[in-house]
């Protein structure tokens, strides 16, 4: 009985001496994302989380233009500095056959999260492979790429009157990219600083991507057969060709010096008073209903993008899902927080808060659609979006389209088609050397 008794408080010291910290790890989940606005609700959500099981959440945040190298880094580490990270949509492909990821697909069958989430949530945050129904990821900030506008200037009565008389329809949010084209041409006045569009163009990322997958999808164009790895007669197809032309003309209304723009200089489009319509993600948007950030707020709408030519309407996906690292020591605990996010009540909270929920029930309620001037605007472009591809390899793909398509757009020379034609070339190549589609 001694000898048991000695050994007990032998572990006991033990635990004492190097188990208090471990114990701690234990009550604590680090979340890993990129700086803005959404990982601050985020880490409001998860004070919530603490309140109710004693476990403290913290969402440590890097800027976006670091996010990936940050997390990437410390997954090649097999680093456990990251308990789950919410990475981007493309990332799921290297996540997952990288070994980053935990396998979440019987969490997601036993909690029925594909009944929960939005369909085109499940298959661009969570699924990888493409309809194999295997899945690596919660969705959890769902975002899209959307637009606002000045309502005063369209409101306008002598802007109606002319707009009228030179268009021969009546001047409102636009109900097709033809329209989207002539509004930004009737507002683009630079000897008033007054200009029709923003859009990105930024070539450091995805933005350039991002922007013209709006013209893209609507147009009816695809990047390619995501089963298949085929780009020709996709990313260079007629409609792909017409959706590069019609982004190349919106690029010619946008103000002076737009070269090199994303979503900090599209919102200050609206700020400044420097243009008519202004393209951006809608994770952006709460600030431009802010009057200590926007001057024009109440003069500020919003809509979704829209159709093309043929009538098809999509817009490009934006949004994160979020992930266990596989890499954690607290990996259980982390799918205790999963089960509590999936929750209809935790998704309503983080609504609230001003995450965007993927929660299909929260999306169609009067409460959620009715919460802010763009809601109902989120709402129909959630259930109408398309993403860039999700394989391992994505970063050079996305590098390859920026260095094809962004000179185009601004001004280069040669014609759409020979950019696209160009673009298929590197992206055969690529999935050549990576053994895709053979």
């Amino acid at each position: 009985m001694r000898k048991t008794m000695t050994s007990l408080l032998a572990g006991i010291g033990l635990v004492l001496a190097c188990g208090t910290s471990v114990y701690a790890q234990d009550k604590s989940l680090t979340i890993f994302w990129a700086e803005w606005d959404p990982a601050n609700y985020l880490q409001e959500l998860g004070n919530e989380y603490e309140k109710e099981t004693g476990v403290k959440i913290t969402v440590e945040t890097t800027p976006w233009s670091d996010f990936q190298t940050k997390a990437f880094t410390e997954f090649n580490a097999h680093g456990d500095a990251y308990d789950m990270v919410v990475g981007d949509s493309q990332w799921l492909g290297a996540g997952s056959t990288g070994g980053h990821y935990v396998d979440l697909t019987d969490f997601f069958n036993k909690h029925k999260v594909g009944e929960v989430m939005a369909p085109a949530t499940v298959k661009y945050y969570a699924e990888y492979p493409g309809g194999s129904s295997k899945y690596w990821a919660i969705p959890l900030e769902g975002d899209a790429v959307g637009w606002s506008y000045r309502k005063d200037w369209f409101e306008d009565p002598k802007e109606k009157e002319a707009f009228k008389a030179k268009y021969g329809y009546d001047l409102d949010v636009p109900k097709d990219f033809k329209a989207l084209r002539d509004i930004a041409e009737f507002f683009y006045r630079p000897d008033q600083k007054k200009y029709g569009i923003a859009i990105y163009t930024d070539n450091s990322y995805d933005a350039m991507a991002m922007g013209f997958e709006n013209a893209l999808f609507s147009y009816g164009g695809e990047l390619g057969d995501y089963s298949t790895y085929k780009v020709d007669g996709f990313i260079n197809s007629d409609k792909a060709i017409a959706a590069l032309d019609a982004y190349k003309e919106l690029y010619k209304f946008t103000p002076p010096g737009w070269a090199k723009s994303f979503f900090v200089e599209d919102n200050q489009a609206i700020t400044e008073n420097l243009a008519a319509m202004s393209m951006n993600y809608f994770a952006f948007f709460p600030s431009l209903i802010n009057e200590a950030s926007n001057p024009n707020a109440k003069n500020t709408g919003f809509f979704a993008n829209p159709p093309g030519p043929g009538g098809e309407q999509f817009a490009a996906l934006g949004g994160q899902g979020i992930s266990i690292v596989s890499y954690s020591q607290k990996q259980d605990e982390a799918v205790k927080f999963l089960e509590w996010f999936i929750k209809d009540e935790t998704q309503r909270k983080w609504a609230a808060l001003g995450g965007y929920t993927c929660s299909a029930a929260v999306l169609k309620s009067d409460e959620f659609q009715n919460a802010t001037p763009y809601n109902k605007a989120f709402y129909e472009t959630m259930f109408k979006v398309k993403d860039f591809w999700a394989v391992p390899e994505y970063a050079e793909l996305l590098q390859q389209l920026n260095q094809r398509i962004y000179p185009y757009v601004i001004g280069g020379p040669g014609t759409a088609k020979e950019t696209l034609d160009a673009l298929a070339a590197d992206w055969n190549a690529t999935f050549k050397k990576y053994g895709r589609g053979q």
